[in-house]
């Protein structure tokens, strides 16, 4: 059975960006008025052409050279040595995205979507195929002893990919974003012709489509209240089991149609056997893309899991990502504190240690601080009983 959905398929143009990261991993950037300066976010004055002579910044045209050592150079010249980039480094090259930041967020805000095409480093690629067991590690075994976010570094990298976390911040019109539930790897296996498939649906918080309490009941017009970010860990392929969406759907005011077959339909026992798989025609989506890309999407996009047709299992790192004011879907305190005393943690440059807390750990504001939040076991326990 091969799907009539309509097949959007990303062809990367091999050509990226470079990042150029001081030891804390700040981004060197050159801003309107031409100076060279550290930032934390991966916008567009941060992003430098490769050449034959160095990095040519993107809008400016300035000449970044790494000298042996990891020494910066900008257009001939060491930078003023009581400035802070003399003691920044040493710097290092870091692979970044196809377009500009601000190409992409055009796309974003236009489409409700975009794809960041082969965005990950090979080896961050490679490091989180390894956790996940699949492609050039599909004969690993699966390490249960210790949560993925701490098997390796790969993990934490990509879920503080900085490009994807700017765009995500641009998009919901804040910088206090938060993950909804630890980043995890979901592996999706060969189909049985069987087993349930999940059914449509729009993300956390609007829960669209599926079956729980904790629903956004309106439309939340101009105010995204969340953006999932999908890794694509394997190559996404329809046949593969690639994610199946119907493109533009967050501008509705609903969830996807009942005829359709949505989540909460899909989740019963039965199901599939009764009334075969949900709705794959023509105003369907298929976006086929690389391993290594990052596609991102409006929470409210109509949406399902792909069929896996092939013995070939498919990865996926997929992520809430959550304006601060909106409580996360799980706890994420636990991972967190897991996480900070482990090797994965320490080989994260000091910016992406950073990013992970604050993506991680959700605050509230009281007397006398911020105080992290989690959950009161006690309590849990009390009304189970």
């Amino acid at each position: 059975h091969m799907s009539r959905a309509r097949v959007v398929k990303i062809t990367p143009t091999g050509t990226h960006f470079a990042m150029l990261l001081a030891a804390d991993g700040r981004f060197l950037a050159v801003g309107a008025g031409g100076e060279p300066a550290l930032l934390r976010d991966a916008d567009d004055r941060a992003m430098w052409r490769p050449t034959e002579d160095g990095y040519r910044h993107a809008a400016t045209g300035r000449l970044a050279k790494l000298e042996s050592g990891g020494a910066l150079m900008i257009d001939g010249v060491a930078p003023n040595a009581a400035g802070e980039l003399a003691q920044a480094g040493p710097f290092v090259p870091a692979h970044g995205p196809e377009r500009l930041p601000s190409d992409y967020l055009r796309s974003m805000r236009r489409d409700g979507w975009v794809c960041l095409t082969q965005v990950l480093a090979p080896e961050v690629l490679d490091g989180l195929q390894q956790v996940a067991c699949t492609d050039a590690h599909a004969q690993r075994e699966h390490d249960r002893s210790q949560p993925q976010l701490n098997q390796h570094v790969a993990v934490g990298r990509t879920a503080a990919e900085p490009v994807s976390l700017w765009l995500v911040r641009q998009y919901m019109r804040t910088d206090d974003i938060r993950f909804g539930h630890t980043p995890a790897l979901i592996v999706l296996g060969q189909d049985d012709g069987k087993r349930n498939v999940q059914g449509w649906h729009s993300d956390y918080p609007y829960h669209w489509g599926i079956r729980v309490a904790a629903q956004v009941p309106t439309h939340s017009g101009s105010t995204a209240l969340g953006v999932q970010r999908n890794v694509c860990v394997s190559e996404f392929a329809e046949v593969r089991g690639a994610t199946v969406f119907k493109l533009g759907s967050h501008a509705e005011n609903h969830g996807p149609p009942e005829a359709w077959g949505t989540a909460a339909a899909h989740a019963q026992a039965g199901y599939r056997a009764a009334r075969g798989l949900p709705y794959d025609g023509p105003e369907a989506d298929v976006i086929e893309a690389p391993a290594g890309s990052i596609i991102l999407y409006d929470a409210r996009t109509w949406h399902r899991a792909g069929v896996n047709r092939t013995p070939r299992k498919r990865a996926a790192m997929l992520q809430a990502m959550l304006p601060a004011f909106v409580m996360p879907k799980n706890d994420t305190s636990r991972s967190y504190r897991a996480f900070a005393g482990c090797a994965a943690h320490q080989a994260l440059n000091p910016r992406e240690r950073d990013e992970m807390q604050r993506l991680l750990v959700h605050r509230f504001p009281g007397p006398g601080g911020n105080y992290a939040i989690g959950p009161d076991a006690e309590l849990t326990e009390q009304l189970r009983g």
